[in-house]
């Protein structure tokens, strides 16, 4: 199977005080051309001042849904330890439904302590998560089957991560979205184990696209070469991210442009 490239924005919801600054960019990305517009799941930012302003994931999805028209959107990636699977699943039908369809629902284990402890949850440790994520995923897909009305498409599963003992092999069975951050050598050799796990579970690994997170540091050579490299490998989503309060966008218009020439 043969995906066609698209150009993805993360929309960081820290340090944008005023949420109209968010609605704003959400706006200017879907006019712009990005074919998916994500946010993250977590409480506090990831960087800049600890203490700034933060926005969560789920409530804003749900205004996302009703604010675009065209692009996919979703959490990169909500973290399984946030909410119980089942409530998940459902939160996710019925944003999916808000949306018309439109919903991607990004999935991984959690890692960032300060929610977990802030918040009251057992961070555990990267195995406990990693089996959690496991536990979780059979549930999700079951819930969302007896969901009434089920969703309006078959809600693609997206994975991030790469550990080969754990998350690849849950990528294999439950993903239609790999997503990982990664050079082009070590991507090179992750997505030969993850055909690996494929073949064992008799599923065509083409069946998974494969997304990766792209880096803009105002060196255009350099990125637009590492669009080309990753997507030579059998990359088709490459999305960046910007941050509060400004949400630059001019990497994401870059990579539209390079998406356009390159079709």
């Amino acid at each position: 199977m043969a995906f066609r490239t698209r150009i993805g924005v993360q929309l960081q919801p820290q340090h944008a005080p005023d949420y109209g600054l968010l609605r704003d960019a959400v706006v200017r990305a879907e006019d712009l051309g990005v074919d998916v517009i994500f946010n993250w799941d977590h409480f506090y930012p990831l960087y800049g001042d600890p203490e700034g302003a933060h926005f969560e994931c789920w409530t804003m999805l749900g205004a996302w849904a009703e604010q675009t028209e065209r692009v996919e959107f979703g959490p990169l990636v909500t973290c399984n330890s946030y909410r119980n699977p089942d409530l998940l699943a459902d939160m996710a039908r019925t944003v999916d439904h808000i949306s018309g369809g439109r919903l991607i629902l990004g999935i991984g284990s959690g890692w960032f302590e300060r929610d977990y402890d802030e918040y009251g949850y057992s961070f555990g440790t990267k195995g406990s998560r990693l089996d959690a994520l496991g536990e979780s995923l059979p549930r999700i897909t079951a819930r969302v089957s007896e969901l009434n009305p089920v969703p309006v498409r078959d809600i693609p599963i997206m994975i991030g991560g790469g550990g080969p003992k754990k998350t690849l092999p849950l990528v294999a069975e439950y993903a239609s979205i790999w997503h990982s951050f990664v050079s082009v050598d070590t991507y090179r050799e992750k997505s030969v184990l993850l055909d690996g796990y494929c073949a064992d579970l008799g599923r065509d690994p083409s069946t998974i696209e494969r997304s990766a997170e792209i880096r803009y540091d105002g060196d255009v050579a350099k990125t637009l070469g590492f669009a080309d490299a990753i997507t030579a490998e059998g990359v088709s989503l490459l999305t960046v991210a910007t941050g509060g309060p400004d949400y630059d966008l001019s990497a994401a218009k870059l990579l539209c442009e390079w998406r356009d020439r390159n079709r």
